[in-house]
């Protein structure tokens, strides 16, 4: 399989958002369980555990990663079907869900402090949401090898400067 990158960068005068869609053949309310309810997330990214309302501490498991580690992150908005974010030590992360013509948007919004980390986080996340992909639809799991490195050039082109 060779997958293709999606991403996009925008940035601004604090950072920037690293951008990534997906869209599904499914009810919204559908798509938001698939992110939100732990039996589902460990198909794909891994199952969470703690307090998942506002606010709330969760630890949450990374179960593609070396050594499956396990993190924390707080709850800062569930509005169910929509919106989640969530801060870690690592990211500040948003899942935003929309109805679309025969289904739904899922639109991953990861915020930086700069460029810099773009080309590192931009194959993990197409990586990830090709994974939830793959659990809702009964499709084989990607393989990380398929989307890293071979992806860094898309990414690290999106935050060079065009002249």
């Amino acid at each position: 399989m060779t997958p293709t990158p999606s991403g996009r960068w925008t940035p601004d005068a604090t950072g920037g958002d690293l951008v990534i869609l997906r869209t599904f053949r499914a009810p919204i309310e559908d798509v938001w369980a698939s992110v939100t309810e732990s039996e589902r997330t460990a198909r794909w990214f891994g199952p969470w555990k703690g307090d998942g309302r506002p606010g709330g501490t969760i630890e949450y498991q990374m179960v593609q990663e070396e050594g499956a580690p396990w993190s924390e992150a707080v709850i800062e908005a569930c509005e169910a079907p929509h919106r989640l974010a969530l801060t870690s030590e690592m990211a500040h992360l948003e899942l935003l869900l929309s109805p679309v013509a025969g289904g739904t948007e899922l639109r991953l919004v990861h915020r930086l402090s700069g460029p810099e980390g773009v080309a590192d986080y931009g194959p993990g996340w197409e990586f990830y949401l090709d994974a939830l992909v793959a659990s809702r639809d009964g499709s084989p799991m990607p393989r990380f090898e398929d989307y890293d490195p071979s992806m860094r050039p898309y990414f690290t082109a999106l935050t060079t400067p065009q002249g």
